[in-house]
């Protein structure tokens, strides 16, 4: 079944898909009044409509079933901001192992200045890998320009919080039990050049706690990929029959 967003300020009768969606459904797939589509908001609900109408610009639906779905605890990642070209590839995989949130925060050694908004483009990438897998909830996306101290002041909420540092020799390397199904985990990871010192005495005082993934040298969207990979193996460990 073709997936479409529709924002949830827009769930109410009359229900109509506008704008980009609405192309995609009415001239690239060609569906039609009578077809059956599924929708999501990006904030856990999802609903089963069928097709009343399509216009060029539009396509209005009748709801058959809504779903509200509960967040469950995740894993939220802390990015030092970068001009990385893989940043689209991680926010689709990011929804597809069902990250709880993903920020970019202005390092000491970020290459480029993190916008004060998140982008459009960022909201589109995580939509394709939601259409792809079907998850109804997209990370919470945010940039943190204030840099380290900016952080800080969110880590509150957290059941723990890391800091992965690859020069914490002193640190345990992460495993699966820091990782419980229940438990809302935020990383801090650095950019590519890496944490400075002066971040990591911050977030160290900060109770952020030092781990290792090992005695190699990550990329970051590595790095954050084996996180989240890592947590998503956890779950899966408590889940399946």
């Amino acid at each position: 079944m073709h997936t479409f967003f529709l924002p949830a300020e827009a769930w109410h009768e009359p229900y109509q898909v506008t704008g980009t969606e609405a192309r995609h459904l009415v001239s690239v797939l060609r569906i039609k009044r009578g077809d059956t589509v599924r929708l999501i908001d990006g904030l856990g609900r999802e609903g089963i409509f069928t097709v009343c109408e399509t216009g060029k610009r539009h396509a209005s639906l009748t709801p058959e079933t809504i779903v509200i779905h509960k967040r469950p605890p995740g894993i939220t990642l802390a990015i030092g901001y970068g001009r990385g070209l893989r940043r689209g590839w991680l926010l689709e995989k990011a929804v597809e192992l069902e990250a709880a949130g993903v920020w970019f925060w202005q390092a000491d050694r970020s290459q480029g200045n993190v916008p004060e908004e998140s982008k459009e483009t960022w909201l589109s990438q995580m939509l394709a890998g939601a259409k792809q897998t079907g998850n109804p909830w997209l990370p919470g996306l945010a940039t943190l320009p204030g840099g380290v101290d900016e952080l800080i002041m969110k880590r509150d909420g957290f059941d723990k919080r890391f800091v992965l540092w690859e020069g914490a020799a002193q640190g345990a390397i992460l495993s699966l039990e820091d990782l419980t199904p229940a438990a809302n985990v935020l990383f801090a990871l650095g950019p590519e050049g890496g944490f400075s010192e002066r971040e990591i005495t911050r977030l160290t005082q900060a109770d952020f706690t030092p781990v290792s993934l090992g005695n190699r040298i990550l990329r970051w969207e590595t790095a954050a990929m084996l996180c989240l990979g890592l947590a998503w193996w956890a779950r899966q460990q408590e889940t399946m029959p």
